[in-house]
């Protein structure tokens, strides 16, 4: 791991997990995605989104025309499953939160999936971090402002890359303008997997 780089807040640990464990990492998200299969949510104007989801722990983020939401159930009914140990793990080492997340939200970015500029606010508690794990290629990741618009920086996040945002950066809007297939062999095909740690309650 290289020294983290700060980004308006935003902690940016490039090179957190080695190979081996992003392996294992991958490996167990496989089994989440198994026991609760990717969906495609929909905007609340029923626009479907570039990124597919599931999710593991108490809850899952669920979008739909009913809304953005947390739910303790997949929308196909079945619980969540646990978040798996090794991401466990890095929220443990990295998130200075005397909490443990309730929620991992898994998106699956396909070569050409994005997501907007968005502020994660559907938490209760802002006090607790949202941590953030790459795994496979690269993705670009634009961080603004926590006031809509102004200028925006961006930084390539690359498999086994760590962000954590904390503090006045919990409620910065950030987003993915776009992937650069291959440019990993973790996944054994293009894409890039996502996952984010948060308290939900």
């Amino acid at each position: 791991m290289t020294e983290a780089i700060d980004i308006r807040g935003v902690q940016i640990l490039p090179g957190y997990l080695d190979r081996p464990t992003q392996e294992q990492m991958a490996e167990a998200i496989r089994a989440v995605i198994r026991a609760a299969p990717l969906v495609t949510p929909v905007t609340r104007w029923g626009k479907p989104m570039s990124v597919r989801m599931t999710a593991a722990g108490a809850y899952g983020w669920i979008s739909d025309r009913g809304g953005y939401r947390y739910a303790p159930q997949h929308p196909a009914g079945m619980a969540w499953p646990p978040i798996p140990e090794p991401v466990l793990a890095v929220w443990r080492a990295v998130s200075g939160c005397g909490r443990m997340p309730e929620c991992c939200l898994v998106n699956w970015y396909g070569p050409d999936a994005r997501m907007g500029l968005h502020q994660d606010r559907d938490e209760v508690d802002f006090t607790a971090p949202v941590v953030s794990i790459s795994l496979g290629d690269d993705g670009l990741f634009r961080i603004g402002n926590v006031a809509r618009g102004g200028s925006t920086e961006s930084i390539w996040l690359r498999s086994g890359d760590v962000a954590v945002l904390g503090g006045a950066a919990r409620l910065i809007h950030h987003g993915v303008d776009r992937i650069r297939p291959g440019t990993s062999t973790l996944l054994g095909a293009p894409g890039r997997l996502n996952l984010t740690l948060r308290v939900v309650r």
